[in-house]
């Protein structure tokens, strides 16, 4: 059981990460900002680096991850690049963005509280990741 939720937590974690990072590559090139380009870049590069380790977790039980829902990946990208045609400006993308730490902050609980037999390795992920989202979310709060 410990096993199973481990890698089941491990494997939303993967999907989130993946799914942030995408998202923040969609609304860089509309960023007129300096300090929130930055601000996503470096938040970005901690998605990555969790990533990378949260990967390496991943191959000690030989498991491949997950890839974000397609349905939910595609939502995301016609909602940003609608809402980034009627409005592309900064407060959009502040918008966006937070709407999407929010989401990925609630259900990255969801999983932690669904899959509590997991290791705390891999909890203590899941709750980097989700504080990685609230301080983005909190971070940019100015711009919106």
């Amino acid at each position: 059981m410990i096993e199973q939720d481990t890698i089941r937590l491990l494997r939303e974690c993967d999907s989130g990460i993946q799914m942030g990072v995408a998202s923040i590559d969609e609304v860089l090139p509309h960023v007129q900002s300096d300090a929130l380009k930055e601000r996503l870049q470096s938040c970005k590069t901690d998605h990555e680096a969790l990533g990378r380790e949260l990967r390496g977790a991943l191959n000690r039980f030989q498991d491949e991850g997950k890839a974000p829902n397609p349905m939910a990946k595609g939502m995301s990208f016609l909602k940003t690049n609608v809402e980034l045609a009627i409005s592309p400006s900064d407060a959009t993308i502040a918008d966006l963005m937070t709407d999407g730490c929010n989401m990925g902050v609630k259900s990255l609980s969801r999983y932690l509280n669904q899959y509590e037999a997991a290791d705390e390795a891999a909890k203590d992920i899941a709750k980097r990741l989700i504080r990685l989202e609230q301080q983005l979310a909190s971070g940019i709060r100015d711009y919106l």
